[in-house]
């Protein structure tokens, strides 16, 4: 089973419709040849590498795959969904993914072949 297996419909993202560190690694694993151990430190490693850079408000841009931009929100008032009373709604950072036009074709062309 290889990476491309994951996107190509077997593997475990078959059987459980979620893509998890633990397939990553698996994947890994059976791609490249490394130890199972290995192929986790890269995976961890990779990922905590992304959220250090989102952490200091860096984007981080994945050729291919899409960008992760940290963005600032302003204090706004909004409404409570329940009671539709006035609440504040407080400054904060979230983060935004915008998929790359190569992602966008791949989703959109396993859908229509689905």
């Amino acid at each position: 089973m290889g990476v491309t297996d994951f996107f190509e419909g077997s593997g475990p993202l078959a059987q459980h419709q979620t893509l998890t560190r633990a397939d990553l690694c698996e994947a890994v694993h059976e791609e490249v040849g490394l130890s199972r151990q290995e192929c986790s430190a890269l995976v961890e490693r990779t990922l905590e590498l992304i959220i250090e850079s989102l952490e200091r408000g860096e984007t981080v841009k994945l050729s291919g795959f899409g960008v992760f931009q940290v963005r600032d929100k302003r204090a706004r008032m909004g409404r409570n969904p329940k009671t539709g009373e006035p609440a504040a709604i407080h400054p904060r950072r979230v983060i935004s993914f915008r998929a790359s036009q190569i992602m966008k074709g791949r989703v959109h062309d396993a859908v229509v072949e689905a």
